[in-house]
């Protein structure tokens, strides 16, 4: 689905343990250790879940989720943390968190959970006006209308480089998103597969290249 996962944890080895599982469950993460950074990051990267930790340096999650939902944000949000009391998980509940996982817990569990609230949630398509129609209920990629007929895999490549115009991914991070099956494959795969993708997009739109080469970095979305 390519959903972009904030993740809000201070506990380094934690936070890094949930970033490697959702990558493997084909999901976008990044991480902020700081309280106090959440609701710029949140107006920045506009992400399509938080995982948010109760007890931050800067700011508590209670605020931080009681903010965001001020704002008229309807982000999901799973709240983590090690108080078990029923009155804290009623609090963090009622200021607005979808979800409340107490550690320890498995990461498994919560890709789980994650998962979940995700499928609850309606998902829009992605549209621009450029005639481009990303329908990630369904993985299909629309061009002026018709369907490119990506296989799966090709539709979370290109899902990731169009997610984030502009920014090149390499090879190496291609491979770390787009496989979640941890296998050993070579450059010249994720190169077959652009090409793939390339020519499908080719054939429904030849006047204009979306999937640019960088040479020597790796490849990134962009419209010229």
């Amino acid at each position: 689905m390519s959903a972009k996962i904030l993740i809000v944890e201070d506990e380094t080895e934690l936070a890094h343990l949930l970033l490697d599982y959702l990558r493997a469950a084909n999901y976008q993460a990044e991480i902020i250790s700081d309280g106090i950074q959440v609701i710029p990051t949140i107006d920045t990267i506009h992400p399509d879940l938080i995982l948010l930790d109760l007890m931050l340096p800067g700011r508590n999650g209670i605020e931080i989720c009681e903010e965001i939902r001020l704002k008229g944000n309807d982000v999901p949000i799973i709240m983590m943390t090690a108080r078990v009391e029923e009155s804290d998980r009623l609090r963090g509940l009622e200021s607005g968190a979808d979800d409340y996982v107490c550690k320890p817990y498995s990461p498994r569990e919560l890709v789980a959970r994650v998962k979940a609230v995700l499928r609850r949630r309606p998902q829009k398509d992605s549209t621009d006006n450029s005639g481009i129609e990303l329908d990630r209920n369904t993985g299909q990629l629309r061009l002026e209308g018709k369907d490119a007929n990506l296989t799966a895999l090709e539709f979370h490549l290109f899902d990731l480089l169009y997610s984030e115009p502009g920014r090149i991914f390499s090879r190496e991070q291609i491979m770390d998103r787009i496989y979640s099956d941890y296998r050993v494959i070579s450059d010249r795969t994720i190169d077959s597969h652009i090409k793939k993708v390339r020519k499908k997009i080719t054939a429904l739109k030849p006047d204009k290249e979306l999937i640019h080469s960088v040479y020597g970095a790796g490849y990134k979305f962009e419209l010229q």
